[in-house]
């Protein structure tokens, strides 16, 4: 009985992932799933986007959180459009309520929309939303392992972000068992080494984002 109920949800949860996809695509909307764990960086990476692409390129963002609007809050002080989500204790967004929260957001056509997931490596990866990528971001504190441990997450990825490289001279981080792990589930991925503090690597993966958006 449970696992059909499970089913049923995931399959009210693909039909209205369907008709985001339909509007995204419609619209030449890139809209990006951003997940990865607390801590990660996530809104840090969407920030830098931010700072480097400006307000011309239409960006607008969904926060998902369990509760509070902390950085919906830092989003919006740019100017930036931005609808907080908070799940009151789920453990991820779903399709259902992206759809609600475009509805709230004037969305451009040609633009960008960052969806950052609420923060774990286990329940988003489960429930599309409708997105054109699945932005996974990694970093270096939380270790290299994750890859084996959270395997869903990494095999659904469209590019992988290991952040806060500024620290693997102070962390016990094995890269080689990182990408190896990687590359046993997903080959096709591009994996982008970067540091939000520094600025190490960004250059690169920013104009891969570029790229994507150009060609949607």
């Amino acid at each position: 009985m449970e696992i059909k109920i499970m089913k049923n949800i995931l399959d009210a949860n693909d039909r209205l992932a369907a008709e985001n996809r339909a509007y995204f695509s419609n619209r030449h909307i890139t809209a990006v799933n951003v997940m990865a764990s607390p801590g990660s960086g996530k809104t840090s990476v969407i920030l830098k986007i931010i700072e480097a692409f400006g307000k011309e390129t239409g960006i607008s963002v969904i926060e998902g959180d369990i509760a509070s609007s902390i950085d919906a809050d830092t989003i919006d002080r740019l100017g930036i459009p931005v609808v907080q989500i908070n799940t009151g204790g789920g453990c991820h967004l779903d399709a259902n309520m992206i759809q609600a929260a475009v509805k709230d957001l004037a969305l451009k056509d040609n633009s960008l929309l960052f969806i950052e997931n609420v923060g774990n490596l286990v329940c988003p990866s489960a429930f599309d939303v409708g997105e054109t990528l699945r932005m996974i971001i990694a970093s270096v504190p939380e270790g290299h392992d994750k890859p084996y441990k959270y395997t869903s997450m990494f095999e659904a990825a469209d590019v992988i972000i290991l952040n806060k490289m500024d620290l693997m001279p102070y962390i016990d981080f094995d890269k080689e068992s990182f990408y190896k792990g990687i590359k046993a589930l997903n080959t096709k991925a591009p994996i982008f080494e970067i540091s939000c503090r520094t600025g190490f690597g960004l250059k690169e993966f920013l104009q891969w984002l570029k790229n994507q958006a150009s060609d949607n």
